[in-house]
């Protein structure tokens, strides 16, 4: 399965599961936000999933070879992680601890 089409079967799992999981936009493309906080997106010029979690989690899973920086243009955004490989499980998990991330 594509990454897409991972991504958005994920992400009816999300929104059957909690009515504040909702689509948005960002970047000139589709996206997930919880409320009018932005959650994830997918493939954004190569990068998998792309989930927003706390600077330290980003950091943590990145030392762990778990995840990579989100760096469109060139500028690093801190609190986001890309994906690259779709992986149902693990793009699940973080998926759900984005939306308790953002959620609060």
């Amino acid at each position: 399965m594509n990454a897409e089409d991972l991504f958005w079967e994920l992400a009816a799992e999300l929104q059957a599961a909690d009515p504040r999981v909702v689509e948005g936009t960002i970047m000139n493309g589709r996206c997930l936000r919880v409320g009018k906080e932005f959650l994830a997106l997918v493939d954004y010029k190569g990068s998998g999933l792309v989930v927003k979690l706390p600077k330290s989690r980003v950091a943590e899973l990145i030392d762990q070879g778990q995840g990579q920086s989100f760096a469109p243009a060139g500028k690093v955004f801190r609190e986001w992680l890309s994906v690259p490989k779709p992986d149902r499980r693990r793009w699940r998990a973080l998926l759900r601890e984005g939306v308790a991330h953002v959620a609060r």
